[in-house]
């Protein structure tokens, strides 16, 4: 950024404003940086009625079933974007229903038009085939694909949902970059 010094014959009244001016303007321009990208490129008035129906946006966070979820799409290992869940004071999401997966399903979908391959917050790398939620929630529903969890190569213990035509959950190597969502159980 480059700044450039001007001199003007301005009143002092006309100064403040102007200094008033350039610092709403900067408070917008960042605030309009920091917000995460919900739906890029997307015709939000053919969309608005379909997201009110399933999904609620605030600030990038989307309730459902009195929790708030947030998608982040910069691909991460599943222990870089638990601490990155962390650091906004959630957890990797945990998911306790067939009709909350496919809300969490159509929440990806609107933000990438696709269904992409993301991290949730299941790890059995305490214990083999011993499913944990990061946030701490009891692991009592869980959609896996056919033959998994598999722990291929003796190596896989995260979960990734998305998987494959069936767009199911899989076992993973915990070191693969993926997108991932987050969910705070308070708002």
């Amino acid at each position: 950024m480059i700044f450039m010094s001007c001199s003007f014959s301005l009143s002092p009244a006309t100064k403040m404003q102007t200094g008033c001016l350039l610092v709403c303007a900067m408070v917008a321009l960042t605030v309009a940086e920091a917000l995460p990208e919900e739906m890029p490129g997307q015709n939000q008035t053919a969309e608005s009625h379909l997201v009110k129906r399933s999904i609620r946006f605030v600030t990038g966070w989307s309730k459902i079933k009195g929790r708030r979820f947030h998608y982040v799409p910069k691909p991460m290992t599943w222990a870089q974007a638990e601490r990155n869940c962390q650091s906004m004071g959630a957890n990797l999401a945990s998911v306790h229903s067939v009709q909350e997966y496919s809300k969490l399903q159509r929440l990806i979908f609107i933000v990438t038009h696709d269904y992409k391959e993301t991290w949730i917050g299941g790890s059995d790398a305490q214990g083999e085939r011993i499913w944990f939620w990061s946030d701490g929630s009891r692991f009592h529903y869980s959609h896996w694909c056919q033959g998994e969890p598999n722990n291929s190569g003796g190596r896989q213990h995260c979960l990734q949902m998305n998987f494959g035509a069936a767009k199911c959950w899989d076992d993973v190597e915990c070191s693969r970059h993926r997108p991932s969502i987050c969910v705070k159980r308070r708002w």
